[in-house]
């Protein structure tokens, strides 16, 4: 489509932030003030100075503990909690401490779950009517949707209002602190309300999407032992090198990410409202305010995309053989064949920033450890549930066993 928006049926839940802004100029201006965060400087301060902290102080002691102890861990929870501080720290400057042994029922996380829940439900409803007579009495899942999107919003207030007092403090002459939240206050928008928005915007980017694919990779190593060995052999081989450098080198571990997320993605459905006339390549007429809608879960699984092979976990699809060498070439697809980033000028800006965050914690984690699936009983495969991002119905249960010195 030549002009478009997204379509989240949910203001209430994500206000004018850059996921359901319906303004060129207020999107444009998010997208140019969060590009900032993704330049090679901040990419490379992100892995050392915050995911390799939150690897060494947080989750591989917490991994190490179960694996001593035999604990079962409820690995979607804790990678979702990994990533929560992740984002906090590198957006906001403000770490929630929410990844720590005693791993706390956070109040906030559990209406955030709700609030992205019941908005998915909107946007999915057959009947729009039923849930819009409900919010007009607040009852049942409106009721509860109001009351968690409170919650959400309180939180994130509180993070702006501690940030802009941090700054009126600091002064003028005072370096900025090199966070997302700080640009935004410092641009000249100061209102409250709109950067809030803006902050549970980036809450559900950085939390949900990456621990999505992360739940869903383990899981998928546990079954494909030989992509396992090889994606430990590659992690051991580049485990002498900075950090920063040992990832961005981890060719089959990303190609092997990029499988794992073509198979369950962690944003399963998107929709698009046309904002003016216009016709798709394939001759369909789509009238000014229509919603078109395309699934990159149903996308990832076509034979007429992907091949026969398309129900196999196959990294080797996304490489190639470099010439007279026994190294592999990672083979970039095209973004609208593989949709899972997104597409043309809403392509995401986290993209390199997300592959980074997902290959330090493969590499921290099956440097050390194996992922081993504790379900209560034997499960083919987990059930995918699909709210505004994918998740492992009932959580993923593993049990953390210590890796031999030799053991691929």
């Amino acid at each position: 489509m030549a002009k478009a928006r997204f379509f989240v049926q949910d203001s209430d839940f994500l206000g004018h932030g850059i996921f359901n802004v319906d303004s060129d100029e207020s999107w444009k201006f998010q997208r140019q003030v969060a590009s900032h965060e993704f330049n090679t400087k901040s990419l490379r301060k992100f892995i050392e100075t915050v995911v390799d902290t939150e690897l060494s102080d947080r989750l591989i002691p917490i991994l190490s503990s179960a694996a001593k102890n035999g604990t079962v861990l409820d690995f979607q929870n804790i990678l979702q909690r990994f990533a929560f501080d992740n984002i906090c720290k590198i957006a906001f400057g403000f770490d929630p401490v929410y990844l720590s042994p005693s791993l706390p029922q956070a109040k906030f996380a559990l209406a955030f779950e709700d609030s992205v829940r019941i908005s998915y439900g909107r946007l999915t409803a057959s009947i729009p009517l039923i849930w819009k007579i409900k919010k007009f009495f607040n009852i049942g899942s409106e009721k509860r949707l109001k009351m968690a999107v409170s919650e959400v919003k309180e939180y994130a207030m509180n993070i702006v209002k501690q940030k802009k007092q941090k700054l009126e403090q600091l002064g003028e002459k005072e370096s900025l602190d090199d966070d997302l939240l700080s640009r935004f206050l410092s641009s000249g928008h100061v209102d409250e309300k709109f950067v809030t928005d803006i902050v549970i915007s980036f809450l559900i980017a950085g939390r949900d999407t990456t621990s999505a694919a992360l739940t869903w990779y383990f899981w998928l190593l546990s079954q494909h032992p030989e992509v396992q060995s090889k994606v430990v052999k590659e992690i051991k081989e580049h485990s002498e090198v900075p950090a920063y450098e040992e990832v961005k080198d981890l060719v089959y571990v990303h190609a092997s990410l990029c499988e794992c997320m073509r198979l369950y993605p962690p944003v399963p459905l998107d929709t698009k409202e046309a904002l003016n006339d216009d016709v798709l390549p394939g001759g369909t007429v789509v009238k000014k305010g229509m919603r078109v809608s395309y699934f990159p879960y149903a996308m990832g699984r076509l034979e007429s995309l992907w091949g026969s092979d398309w129900a196999e976990f196959k990294p080797e699809r996304w490489l190639q053989k470099e010439e007279n060498s026994k190294s592999w070439r990672f083979v970039q697809k095209d973004s609208y064949h593989y949709p899972v980033f997104q597409a043309g000028p809403r392509i995401c800006l986290g993209k390199e920033m997300a592959f980074l965050q997902m290959k330090s914690v493969v590499a921290g984690v099956l440097r050390r450890f194996k992922v081993v699936p504790a379900f209560e009983r034997e499960v083919v495969e987990p059930e995918y549930i699909s709210y505004l991002t994918a998740k492992m119905k009932g959580g993923f249960p593993v049990k953390i066993v210590e890796r031999g010195q030799d053991e691929n």
